[in-house]
């Protein structure tokens, strides 16, 4: 799907050459092991170098530079994947062989370039208008989370049941640490960035590899690294069990189950959970969906998502508060159903051909390939959209029974606003 090229020690290159888009598109990505005082610091730095850069020293300079070349985008962004959070530096521009002149695509590089290794600083720090300026935009961001209930119940559900673990720690750091970071902290961890980050360079478009490859080395000129840690066990990590309660000013109650399993990401049960998952509660045919809010409406929603990098599966679902007892014993039914074998040929040919289709579709952009490739890229035996699909189709009935017998309920999470807030046995 993509040639590989080593540029140097923890530096890789991935590029893809096709004729699907007319567009070329890049990602550079840094990541390091995760935690919440560096992410906080990345988020912010994210920020600012999207901003601008020592050549465009100015917001309203680079946007007007973008503009004139054809539109090209270029923005940061921030994420984290099991116990590793990035820094991805992203940009889109129009392929020169659609254009009466070159040089588009080579302006693009240098902008990347530039904004990388040349930020806009003065007298070697970043300048305190835009550090104060990208410090508050990441901290609005964050207390944003409060008037999210759903998006707050989840974060709630992995601080409660993985204190400890990178689950409960956000790509765009806490509050806490935001608010306490100087500029020098954020360069600090700029350095770090260049100098320590594991790096991976994607490009998409109708360009010569081998070509390219020699343009990105000299464009970035990184030295070796060491690789970043491999995760760790998430079977080591333990939080909160039973049930806990919690009431904000609110009308719909949040109803989340946290569940743990023993398939993580890259194992041989892998594929198989996959399914499990989308028969559970991953699509709109699964059980949670059907049975908790079509044929017994005690939901306005449920959906189940599997976290293969944690050993997680938690269920999210919209209820109202009085009905949550029931909603809650109907989700354990519906495991209890596919531990049983209760899984119909229908579920399971639906669940495959959704699952491949959802893969597919994600390949219809050159942002969905590289995401898609990034995610798969280091399973064992390597990935290829079609040979992930082909592990899917052998999949039984019985694997799928096995799969939903190492699903084991940990917390059962309720946000409404109820007067009680209480901790108790499930």
């Amino acid at each position: 799907m993509f040639t590989e090229y080593r540029l140097t020690e923890g530096v890789r290159l991935f590029v893809r050459r096709t004729t699907q888009f007319k567009t070329v598109t890049f990602s550079i990505r840094f990541r390091q092991t995760l935690t919440a005082a560096g992410a906080s610091a990345r988020a912010v730095l994210a920020n600012i170098l999207e901003d601008s850069n020592e050549t465009h020293p100015s917001r309203a300079a680079l946007r007007s530079a973008l503009e004139n070349m054809y539109g090209t985008l270029y923005y940061t962004d921030v994420g984290k994947r099991g116990d590793l959070h990035y820094v991805s530096f992203n940009a889109e521009c129009v392929n020169d062989q659609l254009l009466e002149e070159d040089g588009v695509v080579d302006w693009t590089l240098k902008l990347l370039a530039d904004s990388v290794l040349r930020p806009n600083m003065k007298d070697g720090k970043f300048k305190d208008p835009i550090f104060e300026r990208e410090k508050q935009t990441v901290l609005e961001r964050l207390s944003s989370l409060y008037d999210d209930k759903t998006r707050f119940a989840q974060q709630r559900l992995y601080e409660l049941i993985r204190p400890d673990g990178p689950e409960s720690i956000r790509a765009t750091g806490d509050e806490e640490h935001v608010g306490s970071l100087s500029a020098k902290d954020v360069l600090d961890a700029y350095h770090r960035m260049i100098t320590e980050d594991e790096v991976e360079i994607y490009v998409v478009g109708d360009v010569d590899p081998d070509s390219f490859a020699e343009k990105i080395k000299s464009a970035f000129s990184f030295d070796g690294r060491t690789p970043a840690d491999m995760p760790q066990d998430p079977s080591e990590r333990g939080g909160k069990t039973g049930r806990v309660s919690e009431r904000q000013a609110m009308k719909q109650g949040k109803l989340l189950i946290g569940f743990r399993t023993p398939v993580l990401f890259g194992t041989e049960d892998f594929p198989k959970m996959q399914l499990a998952n989308g028969i559970f509660g991953g699509f709109p045919h699964s059980k949670l969906f059907m049975n908790v809010r079509e044929k017994e409406s005690l939901a306005y929603y449920a959906a189940s998502s599997y976290l293969s990098r944690y050993g997680l599966i938690t269920v999210s679902s919209g209820v109202d508060p009085e009905q949550a007892e029931k909603a809650s014993a109907l989700i354990d039914e519906q495991l209890e159903a596919m531990k049983a074998g209760e899984i119909s040929d229908l579920e399971l040919d639906q669940t495959k051909a959704m699952l491949a289709n959802q893969l597919r579709e994600a390949l219809d952009s050159a942002r969905g390939q590289i995401e898609i490739f990034d995610q798969y890229k280091d399973l064992p035996g390597g990935f290829t959209p079609e040979g992930w699909i082909a592990k899917w189709e052998p999949v039984t009935k019985e694997d799928i029974r096995q799969m939903a017998g190492t699903i084991e309920k940990e917390l059962v999470y309720l946000l409404s606003g109820k007067e009680e807030s209480e901790d108790a046995d499930a």
